[in-house]
């Protein structure tokens, strides 16, 4: 009796690749690679929300350290009712917008100059890699002297916290464009407005834009921690608000509206990227 090979037994896998084509579409693979990762994205903040309901149906905490999620929701609900988080919300966007452009102008000034002239690097690198190791809050009783407790002072520490990874990531992606490509340029002729436009600029542009992304994250950060400690207004404010009046329900809605807004704000700038940069991955 002939005996059976294992090898020939097909697999789940197998049998895939062996089913006809109209029953595996070309976008399916995409599709199940994009849920699979929606699923792990979402695995944890489920498990944390779920533990939180736990220990708030059983009292492992105290309600007044730590509200259920339907006391949270129902003070989001009631802040959206008012109107009172939209106006808290434009005010801090409005403050990490203009500090930001703030410090993307002088970052990107800073990291092109150091990154285009050696002797120029040598001189300011140092010393601005001194001075960006200082957060954004030891600079507030400086500031707080010479500028006072207005919108300057925000600005000022906001486009603080978006200037350091702006200038560093400028600077790196300068410094690391292929030598190949700019002997190329040369002997193609171009001159050094061609090169930067044509060679320079475009082969450093994924890690200047990923500066600006880790620029942004700094300064919202940068914001919620100003709006902490030296405001009456924004969402900063909010969570002391709640805080003096022992309403943590209103700290905590306050917090996810935080949380959200700069998740949004980084996936609209990851979607802006890919249309920037999707020719890298044709061209690379």
């Amino acid at each position: 009796m002939p005996s059976f090979d294992p090898s020939l037994r097909l697999s789940p896998a197998r049998v895939a690749d062996a089913s006809p084509r109209w029953l595996r579409p070309r976008w399916w693979p995409a599709l199940r690679r994009g849920l699979q990762g929606l699923l792990w994205a979402w695995l944890l903040p489920l498990s944390l929300l779920g533990l939180w309901f736990l220990a708030a149906r059983f009292e492992w905490v105290a309600p007044q350290v730590l509200p259920p999620p339907g006391d949270v929701a129902a003070a989001l609900r009631e802040l959206i009712a008012s109107g009172e988080i939209w106006g808290h919300t434009w005010i801090s966007l409005q403050r990490v917008l203009g500090g930001f452009a703030l410090g993307l102008g002088a970052g990107l000034a800073l990291g092109v100059a150091m990154g285009l002239s050696p002797l120029l690097k040598d001189y300011l690198y140092p010393s601005f890699k001194a001075l960006a190791q200082v957060p954004v809050l030891g600079w507030l009783p400086l500031l707080m002297l010479l500028v006072g407790m207005d919108e300057s002072l925000k600005y000022l520490l906001i486009a603080k916290a978006a200037l350091v990874p702006v200038a560093l990531n400028t600077l790196k992606g300068l410094e690391n464009v292929p030598s190949r490509h700019i002997e190329v340029a040369k002997v193609l002729g171009y001159n050094r407005w061609q090169l930067l436009r044509r060679v320079v600029f475009p082969a450093a542009l994924a890690p200047i834009w990923t500066g600006l992304r880790y620029g942004l994250t700094h300064a919202w950060l940068a914001l919620v921690v100003v709006e902490l400690l030296a405001s009456s207004e924004g969402l900063g404010f909010l969570i002391v608000y709640g805080r003096q009046l022992f309403q943590l329900e209103l700290v905590l809605a306050a917090v996810v509206v935080v949380g959200l807004f700069g998740w949004a704000l980084d996936r609209l700038l990851a979607g802006i990227e890919r249309r920037l940069l999707g020719w890298r991955k044709e061209a690379f």
